[in-house]
């Protein structure tokens, strides 16, 4: 009777949030087609003289299937110039790295500190993510997306050289040594709201629209004001080549990849939804997406949260310690609803970012880059999505 009557209330509660929801999108929708149906990034190409278009360095892909308006020049920075910069790519500049390659810091000769991906020399999939990642990342423009700063190709190194992101990765803040304490409920509401406003801007601002594919909390960047931003394009798709899944190899980190198209190669919008709940899972709990529980056994986040938010009166008790007791329950129970219905097994019964990013906005102080009335001065937003 107890899991009887909290379910009823949960569904109640899932119900209500989804109406309130489904009337935010149809209010916002009027609005955005009353500013135009044809919005377009503001992306100009720059003076050729400043620096290398991708077209240059690979000709599989050209302007006219551009995300934006144009391309950016990507300025051709010197080997000499990152090997100098990185001492030689030594261990101590590494910042962290992958499967793919390693992430180091870098000096440039402006004085200027960046981060450097140097991908794994003679691995294809490597090289066919640097040049997908590139070739994205100049055509795109937004406070919530990584910005690149230069392009390196030397023999059979490839290299990408980006903004420096002080405060790591939302996993290392998370799940690295400081076990979250760092950030408080308003910061991760805005960590939250920026990775929200990313995907809009890739959703329904990009011409065409561009799918992720692989967002998960390693793949957000955070400044060191804890400013928000989308990496990792490497396996990003438009949705005009999501509909050839032939073309597709299926990929992704497991927690984070949608069950359909986990099964059966469906890929859209709402596989980065998927995602997008299970970070907001993580910022709720202080859990990995997957945890190890035995030797060769795991629980993805999603399977042990859905059965402890059938009892609201739970939440309270399962949240995170580190930022237990410090907000609002009618807000923790809203959080946990839009993440319910992110993580939802259907995509049809997930709702648009759009949507989420409307219902997430109040909940965020007005300096932190929301429209909430909070009072919080240990940061101002400067990730407010154009």
């Amino acid at each position: 009777m107890k899991v009887l009557i909290g379910l009823t209330v949960v569904a109640a509660v899932l119900a209500y949030l989804l109406v309130s929801m489904i009337c935010l999108y149809i209010s916002r929708s009027s609005r955005r087609l009353a500013k135009g149906r044809n919005r377009q990034s503001a992306l100009a190409c720059t003076d050729p003289e400043q620096g290398l278009s991708l077209h240059k360095v690979s000709s599989k892909r050209s302007c006219s299937n551009s995300v934006g308006k144009g391309k950016r020049r990507v300025a051709f920075v010197e080997y000499e110039t990152l090997q100098s910069g990185t001492n030689g790519f030594s261990h101590d500049s590494i910042l962290g790295g992958g499967s793919l390659g390693t992430v180091y810091q870098a000096w440039l000769e402006d004085g200027s500190l960046v981060a450097v991906k140097r991908f794994n020399a003679g691995d294809a999939d490597a090289e066919r993510q640097c040049q997908n990642e590139i070739d994205l990342l100049s055509r795109v423009q937004h406070p919530n997306i990584i910005g690149v700063r230069g392009y390196c190709a030397h023999e059979d190194a490839r290299l990408l050289v980006y903004e420096l992101m002080p405060n790591g990765s939302l996993n290392t803040q998370l799940h690295g040594h400081f076990k979250g304490s760092a950030l408080s409920w308003h910061i991760r509401m805005k960590i939250a709201l920026d990775t929200a406003r990313g995907l809009e801007y890739l959703h329904e601002h990009c011409s065409p629209q561009v799918i992720h594919r692989d967002l998960k909390s390693s793949n957000i960047l955070l400044d060191y004001k804890f400013n928000a931003k989308l990496t990792g394009f490497g396996l990003a798709v438009t949705a005009n080549q999501a509909q050839n899944t032939e073309s597709i190899e299926s990929s992704g980190t497991p927690g984070y990849v949608a069950p359909e198209y986990l099964q059966d190669g469906k890929l859209t919008d709402k596989s980065d939804v998927y995602a997008f709940g299970v970070i907001l899972l993580e910022l709720l709990f202080g859990r990995k997406a997957v945890e190890e529980l035995s030797t060769g056994h795991s629980q993805s986040i999603v399977t042990w949260a859905i059965p402890q938010l059938t009892d609201r009166s739970k939440i309270p008790s399962i949240v995170d310690p580190v930022i237990k007791d410090t907000m609002e329950l009618k807000h923790l129970y809203q959080v946990a609803a839009v993440a319910v219905l992110c993580v939802q097994p259907e995509p049809s019964y997930r709702p648009l970012i759009t949507d989420v990013l409307y219902s997430l906005a109040p909940l965020v102080p007005a300096e932190l880059g929301g429209s909430g009335r909070g009072s919080y001065v240990t940061t101002t937003c400067h990730g407010n999505a154009t």
